[in-house]
């Protein structure tokens, strides 16, 4: 089966979705789709880093990410500037730096649109281990801190009180945006990663009746956009990165109908909201 180029793009689609759900419910829980984008901008920075050290892309992704987010919550305690300004700073002097480093290095032949929106039909065994091995360390890593993670989200002042160490929950969390960034930039690229995080979650968001609920519905509607997604990138020839988003997009789009607003109040119903 994975000698088929369609069943591993499948394979890894699948895997992505399964692992940046969860976490896509935290950004849109904590209002942070902005981080999310400066992250993924950060990765053509790694990029460009990796062909200059000739080490592994993956790592050196997860490097730079991992230095942005760190970066931003040392800048964001110095309450220098707010934080919103803090990200568009980052976020796109990352991706500049990304692109001028690579210009730079005219020794490298960069396919700059892979990167940028992901190949996924382009992946390969070794791809499909690192996506499920890294995404299981995630996983396991987000079970257990979810509790601390989620209490900090709703209040992080009663969350130190309570000695949760909020502000330990939301390095890990960061790492852990970091992570998912470097493995699944090649399914969908830099530019459309927060788009798989948040349109997944803000969809299932609709439907379900608690945290962990949402996070396991977003996951089902990430890993359905993947599939729709491939197979009509597949039927109509159109590219299978922004066909991905364009289907979890459609998705979305549905949960907005009338009969998904009656389910929803049901939802709230049964939870006695």
């Amino acid at each position: 089966m994975l000698d088929d180029f369609f069943s591993r793009a499948l394979i890894a689609g699948i895997g992505v979705a399964l692992v940046a759900a969860p976490l896509g419910c935290f950004v849109v829980w904590r209002r942070l789709a902005y981080f999310g984008d400066t992250l993924s901008h950060a990765a053509l920075l790694g990029v460009a880093l990796a062909f200059l050290l000739e080490m592994n892309i993956t790592v050196a992704v997860f490097l730079v990410c991992a230095a942005v987010a760190v970066t931003l919550i040392l800048l964001q305690r110095q309450a220098t500037l707010s934080s919103d300004s803090l990200l568009g700073l980052l976020a796109h002097a990352a991706l500049a730096l990304g692109l001028v480093a690579l210009a730079f290095m005219s020794w490298v032949r960069v396919d700059l649109m892979g990167f940028l929106f992901g190949d996924i039909l382009a992946v390969s065994r070794m791809d499909i281990a690192i996506i499920y091995l890294g995404g299981a360390a995630v996983l396991i890593v987000l079970g257990r801190v979810w509790h601390r993670l989620f209490a900090a989200t709703v209040n992080t002042e009663l969350a130190e009180a309570e000695g949760m160490q909020p502000q330990r929950s939301n390095l890990i969390f960061v790492l852990l945006m970091a992570t998912v960034i470097a493995i699944s930039m090649k399914i969908v690229g830099v530019l459309l990663i927060t788009a798989l995080l948040i349109i997944p979650a803000a969809t299932a968001r609709r439907f379900a009746g608690g945290p962990e609920q949402m996070a396991i519905l977003a996951a089902l509607f990430g890993a359905a956009a993947v599939v729709a997604g491939l197979y009509g990138s597949l039927t109509w020839d159109t590219p299978s990165g922004p066909s991905i988003v364009v289907a979890a997009l459609v998705f979305f789009v549905v949960s907005l109908s009338p009969l998904a607003a009656v389910l929803g109040r049901r939802r709230l119903a049964e939870r006695g909201e």
